[in-house]
């Protein structure tokens, strides 16, 4: 498959950020339609931070139930980078990503809040990471 080759999702026809309720609405042209919470934007983040650089260097985000998105900025024609208002700012949230987020929303909130639990570690207060032993590039 070439790197030219056509997106496999479909993209966003409405993109909007309420700041009320602190959710990501967005509508993709096929009909799919969500409502996307800071906090489990925040903690689904497609940075190196959270995602880490491989299978099972995956980092837990703790304390993430008040972070606010600050500002949606626009990549190109196939993502957006969302400012967190606990400063992250490195993750590039591409159409097929979110589209993915969109549909499995309930399925990947759970299995977080499951993670949590068996951690046991807290949506209200941050765990403390430890000093060494992390990606030196962060």
């Amino acid at each position: 498959m070439s790197d030219s080759a056509p997106q496999s999702s479909p993209i966003p026809t409405e993109l909007r950020l309420h700041q009320k309720s602190q959710e990501l609405e967005i509508h993709f042209e096929d009909g799919v339609a969500a409502r996307l919470s800071s906090e489990f934007l925040r903690v689904h983040s497609p940075s190196a931070e959270v995602k880490g650089h491989g299978p099972g260097q995956e980092t837990l985000q703790t304390g993430k139930r008040n972070v606010a998105i600050t500002t949606v900025e626009p990549v190109g024609h196939y993502a957006v980078r969302l400012v967190f208002s606990d400063g992250h700012n490195s993750g590039l949230y591409s159409w097929d990503l979110l589209y993915r987020y969109a549909q499995e929303h309930e399925v990947l909130w759970a299995d977080y809040l499951q993670k949590l639990e068996a951690a046991g570690a807290s949506r209200d207060h941050a765990t403390p990471r430890p000093a060494s032993g992390g990606c030196s590039r962060h």
